[in-house]
């Protein structure tokens, strides 16, 4: 005889996905995130995703320098219950350079995802979660459609829904604005990898 049990899944908040990694039972060669209380696992990064992720944190630490704090690829601390590792972060300038918390909502300027097997991943659960928590810029480098999404306002709709009321496309030859930074810009055409037929 079968009988029908419920399933209840176990949901992490900060500090006990914290107490996981002190404790040994998550490491960084596992390439876990926590999104929303679950343990997600990272998708390994091909070359162009690398080589998109690298010019892009290289160009932003030459704009930025001393203005601005820019990480690739480390976490951001967003309570009660999610810690993502954007690709590239700008975060608000500190003395300490985040030696002693990761960056939080009222630090982050800008969170950037390079996205090509990632991109569905991208578009539906962390374009959700970020205006959720009123993160206010967010940028896709979408390399299946070679183009930068770029995403403002966030607001949530009569259903409870969360997203960016602006959406706006920029092709690899562009020169975009940085975010609280409107003397610099970012030519993007030394950010996208180049064409496999260059």
């Amino acid at each position: 005889m079968i009988t029908s049990t419920n399933v209840t899944r176990k949901l992490f908040n900060i500090e006990e996905y914290h107490r996981l990694i002190e404790l040994g039972f998550l490491t960084e060669n596992d390439r876990i995130e926590l999104i929303r209380g679950e343990l997600m696992q990272m998708a390994a990064k091909g070359i162009p995703h690398s080589s998109c992720t690298s010019s892009l944190v290289n160009e932003l630490v030459v704009l930025l320098y001393n203005k601005a704090i820019v990480r690739g690829q480390e976490p951001i601390s967003l309570p009660p219950n999610s810690e993502p590792e954007p690709d590239v972060v700008i975060a608000r300038y500190r003395e300490d350079r985040y030696s002693s918390k990761h960056p939080s909502v009222e630090d982050i300027i800008l969170v950037a995802e390079v996205s090509d097997s990632t991109l569905k991943y991208d578009i539906q659960e962390k374009l959700t979660l970020y205006p959720e928590l009123k993160i206010a810029n967010y940028w896709i480098f979408n390399l299946i459609a070679n183009c930068l999404e770029v995403y403002t306002q966030p607001f949530q709709d009569l259903q409870g829904n969360f997203n960016y009321a602006t959406k706006q496309i920029y092709l690899p030859n562009a020169i975009v604005n940085i975010p609280e930074f409107p003397d610099l810009s970012l030519n993007l055409s030394v950010v996208f990898p180049l064409s496999r037929s260059a």
